[in-house]
């Protein structure tokens, strides 16, 4: 039986489900813009409906913009259980594996530089990376999730067994290391299945820094966030497990009850996941990124290409799907507390950007998903 309750949460506090909504709006007023043609515009009332009822057991805040053809705007739930105010529009959070968007975007920048090959190797740019059991394993390998890496260490294969170990650090080098100390996955040669995995972004990371002899950060930093103008964007500093700028709480389900997960250090992140964002920033990026102002061509058709192996959807930092005849590419991003999508047709006729403050982050995301995405494009 699952408990309403943060540490040492009051009555009031455990009644903030059922009674918030009566005083929150359970979704703000459409910007003008959504005042769109009700048959090219996105399914508004699902948007709404969507909404209603936040905080509840799955989520406990949720911000909504679409674009494209037709905008709609939406905010709904609280910012914290404990007071139960309402939820901040616009507001900062942890972005999670969105920013695979961004990595991939400075490789293929520093391709069109001629600074790294897509067909040259870790084993070229980072010697000794690897040890002799490696056969080659190319940039496009790591871009599109076909290298044959196993996962990295990690605090914890859950969020719940994570949790004790939120403040500890966990450096992307370590984590490289012992997936380096499996060997290569033994079921396949590198470039010939696809699965996804944080190991890929991470040594794409570490090609990174030692490319430009930068960090990650300040590259993403002079590279994507300044010429977009995605001010409100930023990478934590160092281990410190804040979240900074006004932002939700986030909360998770641990052991039964409804726990504060925000604070938590995302060291071990790194390329693969530690950005936190706005809405609206990610919003400027994916329409900068399918508009061609971020990758240059060629390597923006790269960005969108599935490779040619048995169940594959995902090209370079972009998956792809299909929803009511539509296709559409994005990328979904979970750390505790937050679930976030960004997704768009590649004409941009409907775009959409979201984070919800999800009680299960870190499941299959699919109830979310529903919820929250389908209405965006299901007409």
């Amino acid at each position: 039986m699952r408990r309403i309750r943060t540490y040492a949460l009051t009555a009031s506090v455990a009644l903030a489900l059922t009674a918030v909504p009566l005083a929150v709006p359970a979704f703000a007023a459409p910007t003008p813009a959504s005042a769109a043609s009700e048959t090219t515009g996105p399914d508004v009332e699902a948007l709404r409906a969507a909404l209603a009822g936040l905080p509840d057991e799955t989520a406990t805040a949720a911000q909504v913009r679409v674009g494209g053809k037709g905008s709609w705007h939406g905010v709904a739930g609280v910012r914290d259980l404990r007071p139960g105010a309402p939820a901040l529009a616009n507001s900062v959070f942890r972005a999670g594996s969105t920013t695979k968007i961004v990595t991939a975007s400075i490789v293929l920048q520093l391709v069109a530089e001629a600074r790294i090959s897509l067909d040259g190797t870790v084993q070229q740019y980072l010697p000794g990376l690897l040890t002799d059991d490696f056969g080659p394993i190319t940039v496009r390998q790591l871009l599109n999730f076909t290298s044959n890496l196993q996962p990295g260490a990690s605090l914890g294969d859950s969020v719940e067994e994570g949790y004790e170990h939120r403040f500890e650090t966990l450096t992307p080098t370590e984590v490289v290391a012992a997936s380096v100390a499996k060997g290569p996955n033994p079921e396949y040669e590198s470039g010939e299945q696809q699965r996804y995995g944080n190991i890929h972004y991470t040594v794409l990371g570490l090609l990174i820094e030692k490319v430009t002899g930068d960090t990650y950060a300040h590259q993403a930093q002079v590279r994507i966030l300044k010429p977009l103008g995605m001010r409100h964007t930023s990478f934590p500093k160092g281990a410190d497990p804040r979240i900074h700028g006004p932002h939700n709480r986030g909360y998770d389900w641990i052991d039964g009850e409804l726990v504060d997960v925000t604070e938590w250090n995302m060291v071990d992140r790194f390329a693969a996941g530690d950005m936190i964002s706005t809405t609206a920033d990610l919003e400027r990026l994916l329409v900068a990124v399918f508009r061609g102002r971020v990758v240059p061509e060629p390597q923006l058709r790269e960005m969108f290409t599935v490779p040619d192996v048995p169940k594959a959807s995902m090209g370079m930092g972009l998956e792809r799907f299909e929803l009511n005849g539509k296709e559409i590419w994005g990328k979904t991003g979970s750390r505790p507390g937050y679930h976030t999508v960004v997704a768009a047709t590649r004409d941009l006729s409907r775009t959409l950007v979201y984070s919800v403050n999800s009680t299960d982050a870190k499941g299959d995301g699919l109830s979310i998903v529903q919820r929250f995405a389908f209405p965006a494009f299901n007409r």
